[in-house]
């Protein structure tokens, strides 16, 4: 059980080893993330990979979202060691702040915590929901840089997966949450990724979201813009992506593989955070676009709206570059794990994504 937040005298002699063999340090004297001017998007952090996950590991499960409930804990649980590994829940996990799972500070000791115990191995997210963003300002890059691991989880998490990336330089993961109820085809795409430090890794697009797209059409694979294009896999729930535009913490997907997904959005909203994205940065300056499932993101039958399809377009059909709807990214029970920062390819021909380079170390 991790119970407390240590000193960050403990970690001074790792800090003074990564300042001594040149590792760049992002954060200001007190850990944080720099106050940059917004505009500024900073130049890339040499990126660090957390350890591969081995058979045993110790799991640590936090909420740095929403808040949880006893039910969904003993789900996380029973799928963490039905993987064969072992938890220690975080301290703060059962915390209720509102609807957080717990205040600011305790949701921050719990992440600061994991990320200190040696003994944890890697750090999943029981759920999403909201409250992620309050915590960037407060998060100890220095201590994070220090000592990387796994951190896995998606929709609200994403903020998280882009400020380690920016202010830590860590490679983390865009994969299910703890509460998730896994299928064949993520658990295989998941674990390979996470305990497999392959040279190269292709991920097919899920078969069972092919055959589900007889039925609701948004779950088909759409290549609006077809061809192959390498860069960094970048992105994430794109309210989320949106959010952080013009901030510190914002991705900076120029020349990278941009992924967004998103869940129970009206199409006004989705057309509303892509033009956020084009304003801010300009979709055309990423290597490529990859649209994951929007679940529930259609009009409603007495909406005057355009259709999901129609919205993306919007913003897709301009574009120059490999740009693509429907891969198995989302809110969704079949969906593959994103090394966040991983150089990858995506051929939209044989629609994979192929990673470059081992995610883990």
């Amino acid at each position: 059980m991790v119970n407390a937040v240590p000193s960050r005298r403990r970690f001074g002699g790792a800090l003074a080893a990564a300042v001594l063999t040149g590792a760049a340090m992002p954060a200001a004297a007190d850990g944080r993330a720099p106050a940059t001017h917004p505009g500024h998007v900073a130049h890339p952090m040499p990126l660090i990979k957390p350890a591969r996950l081995r058979e045993g590991d110790l799991i640590g499960l936090i909420a740095p979202s929403g808040h949880t409930s006893d039910d969904a804990i003993a789900k996380a649980v029973a799928t963490i060691e039905g993987l064969g590994f072992r938890v220690a829940l975080g301290r703060h996990l059962r915390a209720v702040h509102g609807n957080y799972a717990g205040s600011v500070r305790q949701r921050l000791d719990d992440l600061h915590t994991m990320f200190a115990d040696a003994a944890v191995k890697a750090i999943w997210c029981i759920r999403g929901g909201s409250g992620a963003i309050s915590l960037l300002t407060g998060i100890d890059y220095r201590l994070i840089r220090a000592h990387p691991k796994i951190l896995l989880g998606y929709s609200d998490i994403t903020v998280l997966h882009l400020a380690l990336l920016r202010h830590a330089g860590l490679v983390s993961f865009h994969g299910p949450v703890a509460s998730s109820t896994l299928s064949p085809y993520t658990t295989e795409h998941m674990l390979a990724v996470l305990m497999d430090p392959a040279p190269t890794y292709t991920i097919p697009m899920a078969k069972d979201n092919a055959v589900r797209a007889a039925s609701e059409p948004h779950y088909a694979i759409r290549t609006v813009h077809g061809g192959v294009a390498t860069g960094r896999l970048i992105g994430g729930n794109l309210s989320m992506v949106a959010a952080l535009a013009g901030t510190p913490y914002a991705a900076d997907f120029r020349d990278g593989l941009l992924y967004l997904e998103d869940v129970n959005e009206a199409p006004y909203r989705i057309d509303r955070w892509l033009t956020q994205l084009d304003l801010a940065l300009g979709l055309r300056h990423a290597a490529a676009v990859i649209i994951g499932i929007c679940d529930n993101c259609g009009a409603g039958p007495e909406d005057v709206s355009l259709t999901l399809e129609q919205t993306l377009d919007l913003h897709l059909q301009p574009l120059s570059i490999p740009a693509v709807s429907g891969y198995s990214i989302g809110h969704i029970r079949h969906q593959f794990t994103v090394p966040v920062g991983l150089r990858a390819t995506v051929d939209t021909a044989r629609q994979t994504i192929t990673l470059l380079e081992p995610a883990v170390s």
